[in-house]
């Protein structure tokens, strides 16, 4: 690949290449299907489709914490969508999400099947349909909306920016490398000088705004993250670190991590949610230990 200092636009941008790195097959200048295939349904009125990045745990992490407030309503069925192979590009997964990322879900609730995707939609659609985790008060209810929307206009620079050109660009150039870190950086302090002053960072309840940002930020603080924490050295960001710490030790965001997972150790990894025995009885190491 030539040095970026040479490379002159041309006229007319044209795809003529794979954009390179580790998730060059999923990159294109078009939307839209490139194959027929349908979703699977199961019996919950809830299907979820999805896989365990960051935007897919904030579904999963607020579905079981509905589920661990005793809502029976949330009860879902967790399928998995492999981006790696193409999954999002499917025909039924495409009219769930015209934009073909994850998650997607259909609520299948009411009358009609109502499509609800992007992340921090689904936050906020669950979020209203059983009256949890989002305030009533005007107030304290657009302060979590201030940090919901934060963390989608934040994280593409965090996880399109620096994750891609640290941990997955075919080759290491240090100005992108640079630029990003330094965004990075500056979204941890913005959190770290907010959490300094209060217990989770739309104040002194966990909201949506947590599950939002906790899986992007959180984990990257955790060390989860791009193998990027020396690097960032996030453990300088304390306040930070004492919020992600104290989210990853609830149940339910411990469950959520593991759905729809399939990458890791294998007894972290419940590819598909069908029923809250699943976490028992259904992660890979015990379906492959059953398989031999």
């Amino acid at each position: 690949m030539s040095d970026q200092s040479t490379y002159t636009p041309p006229a007319v941008w044209t795809w003529d290449r794979e954009s390179g790195g580790q998730f060059a097959n999923i990159n294109r200048p078009i939307a839209g299907a490139t194959h027929d295939k349908e979703l699977p349904v199961g019996q919950h009125p809830l299907q979820l489709y999805s896989l365990a990045t960051p935007n897919g745990v904030k579904v999963t992490v607020m579905l079981e914490e509905l589920l661990a407030l005793g809502h029976a309503g949330a009860e879902y069925d967790a399928w998995l969508i492999n981006i790696g192979e193409g999954d999002q590009f499917g025909s039924g997964f495409v009219a769930a999400n015209p934009n073909s990322k994850i998650p997607a879900l259909w609520d299948r609730s009411g009358d009609e099947p109502v499509r609800v995707f992007e992340s921090a939609s689904i936050l906020f659609h669950l979020a209203e349909k059983f009256g949890e985790f989002l305030p009533e008060g005007r107030a304290t209810r657009t302060e979590v909306m201030n940090w919901v929307f934060w963390q989608m206009g934040s994280a593409p620079y965090l996880g399109g920016g620096f994750g891609h050109f640290y941990a997955y660009a075919p080759e290491k150039w240090e100005y992108p490398i640079n630029r990003f870190a330094m965004e990075a950086k500056r979204q941890l302090d913005v959190l770290d000088r907010e959490l300094a002053h209060k217990e989770y960072i739309a104040g002194e309840d966990y909201t949506i705004a947590d599950m939002a940002i906790w899986p992007w930020y959180g984990q990257l603080v955790l060390g989860r993250l791009y193998d990027a924490a020396e690097f960032l050295d996030v453990t300088s960001y304390e306040h930070v670190v004492r919020w992600a710490k104290a989210i990853d030790a609830r149940p339910a965001v411990s469950r959520g991590r593991m759905v729809n997972r399939a990458f890791g150790e294998l007894h972290t990894q419940l590819r598909e949610r069908h029923d809250a025995s699943d976490f028992e009885t259904r992660t890979q190491d015990k379906l492959e230990q059953a398989a031999e």
